[in-house]
């Protein structure tokens, strides 16, 4: 389990971004998925310090604020055999980091993208984050007037193909829907409610322990079934939903009370303004489209990282380029 683990955590006490590196290290380890296999990417940040506190045993890359996906972009080109974890926060994301986020959601590369979303800036004293909602207050009294960019809508418009979101504080939604990603085949984004104890954990925040547990909306309970394990579940016809994931996994999703499909965009759009409009939370899987084509299938690479091709596969030879600029003369 040590491999799996990272370095003692400086964040603060009871700090939602804690909670989730614990279900990050739960799910690759249960997944047996070897750390050595994993590239772990962040910008600038709270939430960009977690990676130092997981998968002691992978690699890592901190980066420049809000430019995490195209580090993120290289890395997964140059080693299509890594598995990418990318940690953001809702600043990092929603503001300087916006255009970058936009590229890496509509091109599906394959990557996990986790967004510990606290609705504040943790580093700075407690601004208003992008997310942060119309109404909500700050602990000096400072009401937000701006309305909050949804990340799980701005990413199902633009094409990311799973697209989940949850609460930190909720272990095992968490751990099911960080599998599920595991197995998916490209971009699998996940919103991550996690209240900021020290600068938005107040009466007035829309992102505190309190409220999210308040206004938390299940779609359904999740089981995920890894594709080395038999399917055994009973379950009423209707009940249930099964999902079946690129390498053959199943996301099972129970049905609590409403027909939910999240295989269906526009049912999947019409959930998160609803339950906004309630001023509550959808978490779960919101949106999954398993047999969607990656980036690196569009690039149409080799299956070998292109670090290690030798120098005549990478590098046409000089009768090449002689053909070339006479066909220009």
């Amino acid at each position: 389990m040590q491999p799996y683990r990272g370095s003692k955590t400086t964040l603060c006490a009871g700090c939602g971004h804690n909670a989730i590196s614990e279900r990050v290290i739960h799910a690759f380890y249960e997944m047996g998925i070897e750390p050595s296999r994993v590239i772990k990417l962040s910008g600038i940040g709270c939430s960009s310090k977690s990676p130092a506190y997981f998968l002691g045993g992978s690699h890592g890359f901190n980066g420049v604020h809000g430019r995490m996906p195209s580090i993120g972009t290289g890395a997964v080109i140059a080693n299509q055999q890594m598995i990418a974890v990318g940690t953001s926060g809702d600043g990092d994301t929603g503001a300087i980091g916006i255009g970058q986020f936009v590229h890496l959601m509509r091109r599906n590369l394959p990557i996990i993208y986790i967004i510990e979303d606290n609705g504040c800036y943790g580093l700075t004293k407690g601004q208003f984050s992008p997310t942060a909602d119309v109404g909500s207050k700050l602990k000096t009294g400072v009401v937000n007037d701006l309305p909050p960019i949804d990340t799980c809508a701005l990413a199902i418009e633009l094409g990311a193909s799973f697209v989940a979101r949850s609460f930190s504080g909720d272990k095992k939604q968490l751990t099911a829907v960080l599998k599920a990603a595991l197995s998916h085949r490209g971009t699998a984004m996940l919103d991550v409610i996690s209240p900021c104890v020290t600068f938005n954990d107040h009466v007035g925040s829309t992102k505190s322990y309190a409220y999210a547990r308040d206004h938390d909306e299940p779609l359904g309970e999740i089981d995920f079934i890894p594709y080395f394990q038999d399917i055994d579940v009973e379950y009423e016809a209707g009940s249930s939903h099964l999902v079946k994931m690129h390498d053959g996994s199943q996301l099972l999703l129970k049905k609590l009370e409403a027909e939910y499909d999240p295989t269906d965009r526009l049912e999947a759009m019409r959930i998160l303004h609803e339950t906004s409009r309630r001023g509550e939370f959808a978490t779960g899987v919101i949106y999954v489209e398993p047999d969607k084509e990656d980036f690196i299938e569009l690039l149409n690479l080799v299956d070998e990282p292109l670090a290690t091709l030798p120098l005549e596969r990478v590098r046409p030879p000089k009768a090449v380029l002689d053909e070339i600029m006479e066909e220009l003369r």
